[in-house]
């Protein structure tokens, strides 16, 4: 088995719901207007954002973990978006296919914010 890094994603509902239909085996392509698709090296970061963005704009917002091959992710960049701990990866949307080809597992739903729980239901 291949070294792995370990990744997040904030997400929405349709999003979630494209996962969900793939098996939780790969993330759909991106919009025309989403050139980049940004998973999250740290969990807090992405709990923030589905908590405080996803939430309140489209009504729940779902933190997922995956693994991808460290090797190949190595060959795209680490932005901080904002202060140290606000790290993403950036990969461009014509390559999120060969991307998807290099998890390692499952996509892992691991919490959700929901207009009932807005302080955000752990999944095990």
């Amino acid at each position: 088995m291949p070294a792995t890094l370990t990744l997040w994603r904030p997400t929405g509902p349709a999003e979630l719901a494209l996962v969900g239909d793939s098996g939780w085996r790969e993330w759909p392509p991106r919009l025309p207007e989403q050139p980049i698709f940004y998973p999250v090296l740290n969990e807090d970061y992405a709990v923030r954002i589905a908590r405080e963005w996803n939430l309140p704009r489209d009504g729940e917002g779902h933190v997922t973990r995956f693994r991808v091959d460290a090797d190949f992710a190595s060959r795209y960049p680490v932005r901080q978006a904002g202060g140290r701990t606000i790290l993403e990866l950036w990969v461009p949307a014509g390559e999120l296919a060969a991307f998807n080809a290099h998890l390692v597992g499952p996509i892992e739903l691991v919490r959700s914010f929901l207009p009932e729980h807005p302080e955000g239901v752990v999944h095990a």
